[in-house]
């Protein structure tokens, strides 16, 4: 069994496990399952809630494709590898909670092996990040505590260093924003020594393990949160942000477009609705002026 296929098979039972959890906490909501193929690529399975009672979109997607020559957004970011055939595999989630004040929630671990035309290389990438309308500086306290301590627990412990590039890639730049208060990210995470990989893979499963203890807390606290008309029309204008990120830099809307994987699980990750006002900014002084703090690099953990 190739390193690709085993981790397929562990984020299937992930996927299912993530599925059956956030099912339980929507209570009204059920998943709807999509498996896919194509082929010479690979193929998929899409699982995907919408209007529930917690959640107005939840999606859980896992994919192994492969292909004769890398695309375009790993030829561009690691050198040696265009032109080569690759295998990878991922879970990809994202929550859109129809409640204002409950932020939305994305994941992303991933795993790429690269051969022909020299060595294999293989390597590992992902991450976690947060993303509200409304600022609660007890959310990013304890959203970004859980993620640090998933980190160091890991040595060398790259906390720092992974939420600096997480808070760098979430920026939209042409608003001069974050998209939300960012999280952790890394990307070509290998390690070639004894039992390197097994390491690599530990952190990453632990990842994984970390999702429900980071979000679920802030879900308890907002998702009943009492909101208005205001609340709303505010809640997707910033969701509007969010889809421009999405739709102009993200790398994996681009990888899953340049692999021709299933279009509706690559866009799954947009949230159902959003609005773009022409030039609208929020009151001075009030709860949504609060947010723009929120949306510049912080160190939340030592708050």
């Amino acid at each position: 069994m190739s390193h690709a296929t085993g981790i397929a098979e562990m984020l299937r039972t992930e996927q299912s496990r993530l599925v059956a959890e956030f099912e339980r906490y929507d209570q009204d909501g059920r998943f709807r399952v999509w498996e896919w193929n194509r082929s010479r690529l690979g193929g998929g399975r899409a699982c995907v809630l919408e209007q529930g009672r917690i959640f107005e979109r939840a999606g859980v997607n896992v994919s192994l494709v492969h292909g004769d020559r890398v695309p375009p957004t790993i030829a561009e970011t690691v050198p040696g590898t265009d032109g080569r055939p690759f295998t990878a595999t991922g879970i990809s989630m994202v929550v859109h909670p129809l409640n204002p004040y409950a932020p939305s929630f994305h994941a992303n671990f991933r795993f790429f092996s690269v051969t022909g035309g020299g060595p294999e290389e293989w390597w590992f990438g992902g991450g976690c990040d947060l993303t509200p309308a409304y600022g609660f500086e007890a959310d990013a306290v304890h959203f970004h505590r859980t993620l640090k301590a998933w980190c160091e627990h890991h040595p060398p412990g790259r906390y720092a260093e992974w939420k600096a590039a997480c808070d760098d890639y979430f920026t939209i730049p042409h608003r001069g924003e974050m998209r939300g208060i960012g999280g952790v990210f890394f990307d070509h995470l290998t390690d070639q020594g004894p039992a390197g990989f097994d390491r690599c893979l530990a952190l990453v499963e632990d990842g994984l393990a970390t999702i429900l203890p980071a979000y679920l807390p802030i879900l308890d606290r907002r998702c009943r949160m009492p909101y208005g008309e205001r609340q709303r029309a505010w809640q997707l204008q910033r969701r509007g942000r969010y889809a421009e990120f999405n739709l102009v830099y993200d790398r994996g809307t681009r990888f899953g477009l340049q692999t021709r994987g299933n279009i509706e699980a690559v866009l799954m990750s947009l949230p159902p609705l959003a609005r773009w006002d022409f030039d609208t900014h929020p009151e001075p002084d009030s709860p949504e002026s609060e947010l723009a703090a929120f949306l510049q690099p912080r160190d939340w953990t030592r708050q």
